[in-house]
């Protein structure tokens, strides 16, 4: 894990709207490499079991076009233009041939579960067939942690970590209250092999993330926005993951 410690991670790559970079774009990754920044990026799968470089499940606020992107082929959702910016929906055998071992890369794997069940499968052997033989630093996580199990049977040899926060009702509407109570004391830890936490950085304080912490575990937090966030979040946590301003290399 020390190269995703040493260097502060940009969300869904070191993207501006301004600058012609959205998110998860490869204009976005060619910037975060060029700034010396490892690089998280977002996973889903497409209709043909592909695996594609995007946050959302639906096509609406990133793209001109509507629906969900597991019901397009990797082919057309290829072609679809990224809003502000100059290129469509990328493969991660794109990014991975666009990165090339250049900069970390934190993978995560989108609940494909709708609940965070154990329905899943496909798209983590995707990602794993992708990555076989994939010569730079990857980590892989999801919020799912019947996800990151799959992980440790596809990618055994890859770190893996639970992306975990403190499970705000707001926030996960359509999980019933006693899920979110489970996942906020990250019991699945030791159950899926994971080898740290993203945690989200207003939940710091949480025992669980202290206990983890304390273990030797890395924690990494998300999303810090500003220099004052960030400060504060590094009385804890081993990295940030930011967006929306350049941050600062920490000195070796």
């Amino acid at each position: 894990m020390t190269p995703f410690l040493t260097r502060p991670i940009a969300h869904r790559a070191f993207h501006d709207l301004a600058a012609g970079r959205p998110e998860n774009s490869r204009a976005a990754i060619s910037a975060a490499i060029a700034a010396g920044y490892a690089i998280e990026i977002d996973i889903q799968i497409s209709a043909d079991g592909r695996a594609m470089v995007f946050h959302d499940y639906d096509l609406g606020r990133l793209t001109p076009e509507t629906g969900a992107i597991g019901q397009r082929p990797a082919d057309e959702l290829s072609a679809i233009p990224l809003k502000g910016g100059d290129e469509g929906i990328p493969t991660l055998r794109e990014v991975l041939a666009l990165v090339a071992g250049r900069a970390p890369l934190l993978i995560e794997i989108k609940d494909q579960d709708g609940a965070l069940g154990a329905d899943v499968g496909p798209l983590e052997q995707a990602v794993a067939e992708e990555l076989a033989g994939y010569a730079g630093a990857v980590a892989l996580m999801s919020f799912n942690p019947h996800s990151v199990a799959a992980l440790a049977e596809a990618a055994p040899d890859l770190p893996r970590g639970i992306t975990t926060c403190g499970y705000a009702a707001e926030h996960f509407p359509l999980l019933p209250e006693s899920t979110r109570a489970h996942l906020r004391g990250i019991p699945d830890f030791e159950r899926v092999g994971a080898s740290f936490i993203s945690h989200a950085a207003a939940d710091l304080d949480h025992p669980r993330v202290h206990e983890l912490k304390a273990r030797g575990v890395p924690v990494l937090c998300w999303t810090i926005r500003t220099e004052e966030a960030e400060n504060h979040a590094r009385r804890f946590a081993d990295n940030i993951t930011f967006e929306g301003y350049a941050a600062a290399h920490p000195p070796a």
